[in-house]
């Protein structure tokens, strides 16, 4: 499947990268990484997904992340099967953080809804480090003591996904804000960073210039992608995207506020 993959979607991650990221790293039975059709010896299609166990709200809740997808043109009348196959799966919360053009109308038509992906686009500026007070993080050892609870948890289920890079923003006497971004082309630019998780929000207002400074000069990245769901209130200096790229889940039970970006596609495949 990685070699398909590779070949036939995205021939900028080798096939090696592929099949590194169709396991996910953190702890969780995974009944399948997706779907594929093979016609004869060869693959024609395939659907990866990614599985994860959720405690929100008191329960364990079961999510199958849907990712890449890809059928060949001669084939495209059975890309259906695949989709099928993966929503048949009974006791699951289904998400689609990367839905195509084409995909998002079908998504409706299955009872997907659409989640609020409100963006803010924001300059990565050379901001002066002012205070003592504050610690810049990005070594493991460093991550593991000063995070705790459901941030440390996270941390340690994401620290080897591929697509993930961490930072922790300390503050003396105010704790710690942790935040998972990742790169991502725009208009075919690698000039972007996607936050992907912000573990407090409310401390992330005071210290988000020392992370869009790091991405700066850490990591060259100019722009910053923030969606207000994942870090709360607009970042000032900002321009909000009219046209932020959709995110859909499909569920029984849970809120759109209940849904993220963790445990998927996005933190494992650095497309």
């Amino acid at each position: 499947m990685a070699e398909f993959l590779h070949a036939k979607l995205n021939k900028r991650l080798a096939a090696a990268d592929w099949e590194a990221a169709i396991i996910p790293p953190w702890p969780c039975h995974q009944p399948n990484h997706g779907f594929f059709l093979r016609v004869r010896a060869g693959i024609v299609g395939a659907y990866l997904a990614f599985y994860s166990e959720r405690e929100i709200e008191g329960r364990i809740e079961r999510f199958c992340n849907l990712a890449a997808w890809c059928v060949l043109d001669e084939y495209r009348s059975y890309s259906l099967l695949l989709l099928n196959a993966l929503l048949a799966q009974k006791g699951y919360h289904f998400t689609d953080l990367s839905p195509s053009g084409s995909v998002i109308p079908l998504n409706a038509r299955l009872k997907f809804s659409h989640l609020d992906v409100a963006t803010a686009l924001v300059p990565n500026l050379p901001w002066p480090a002012w205070s003592r007070q504050v610690r810049v993080l990005t070594k493991p050892q460093e991550i593991e003591r000063a995070l705790s609870g459901r941030d440390l948890d996270i941390y340690r289920d994401h620290a080897r996904a591929n697509a993930t890079h961490h930072v922790v923003v300390a503050v003396e006497g105010r704790g710690a804000c942790y935040a998972i971004f990742r790169r991502v082309r725009r208009k075919n630019l690698p000039l972007f960073a996607s936050i992907l998780y912000v573990g407090n929000r409310a401390l992330f207002r005071t210290v988000a210039r020392y992370i869009f400074r790091h991405l700066l000069l850490r990591h060259g990245i100019p722009v910053t992608l923030a969606e207000l769901r994942i870090v709360g209130a607009r970042p000032r200096p900002s321009v909000m995207l009219k046209s932020p790229r959709p995110k859909m889940y499909r569920s029984a039970s849970l809120r759109p506020d209940q849904i993220d970006d963790l445990y998927s596609e996005l933190t494992c495949v650095a497309w």
